[in-house]
């Protein structure tokens, strides 16, 4: 895969850059320094809601949210749509992880979530390698297939912002990376790292999520 202009993703070890978004959830901001000192932070980056893999994790996150908690750790989601946008989507689908909206990509930009180059090679690979989507379709599709049938079974509509950041962040990656109180990253993922494109779609199982977050107490 090819990216373009990013710095290399986070590693466990590194120290999480600082940062403050707005929140999607309630009026306000919200930053590294609201969970520094406090607990460790699930940090998860999406793309736009245009993306009907990712709005189906932040439901899931919402429910893997009430098991992390127990283990002591915090979540945050931070989506790449811009804020009216988010906060009228989740007015209607409510999740209950918290929310903030990222439509420049800075935060994504900071940990290093690649963004790809739309080369022939990766518009055929979109073409014609399949997901399931983590099991949400009842057979893998190709992945340009699977968004559109998953958009049909959502029956979401999209809005000229959802096209217009589609176009503006096409393709990119997600990314979940552990933060411990003291800012530094213990754990991280992104979307492409296991199988390539065949990862498309797939997220963290919440035996994956809840082993890093117990490996913080060793």
């Amino acid at each position: 895969m090819t990216t373009s202009e990013f710095r290399p993703p986070m590693r466990p070890g590194d120290a999480a850059p600082d940062f403050t978004l707005p929140a999607v959830h309630r009026d306000g901001t919200v930053s590294l320094a609201d969970y520094r000192g406090r607990s460790p932070l699930l940090l998860a980056l999406f793309r736009g809601i245009y993306c009907p893999f990712c709005r189906r994790q932040i439901a899931q996150l919402g429910l893997t949210r009430e098991k992390l908690l127990a283990l002591g750790v915090e979540t945050l989601a931070v989506v790449a749509s811009q804020l009216e946008r988010a906060r009228l989507y989740f007015r209607y689908r409510p999740t209950r992880v918290p929310l903030a909206a990222d439509p420049d990509l800075v935060i994504h930009r900071a940990f290093g979530v690649p963004k790809l180059e739309a080369t022939p090679k990766v518009m055929e690979a979109l073409r014609t390698v399949r997901t399931d989507a983590s099991g949400a379709l009842p057979e893998p599709l190709p992945i340009l297939d699977a968004a559109n049938a998953l958009d049909e079974m959502d029956r979401f509509e999209f809005t000229e912002t959802d096209t217009a950041e589609a176009e503006r962040q096409f393709p990119m990656d997600i990314g979940q990376f552990l933060v411990d109180r003291e800012g530094i990253v213990r754990w991280a993922n992104l979307e492409s790292a296991k199988g390539g494109w065949a990862g498309i779609g797939k997220f963290p199982t919440d035996e994956e999520l809840l082993a890093a977050a117990r490996a913080l107490g060793r």
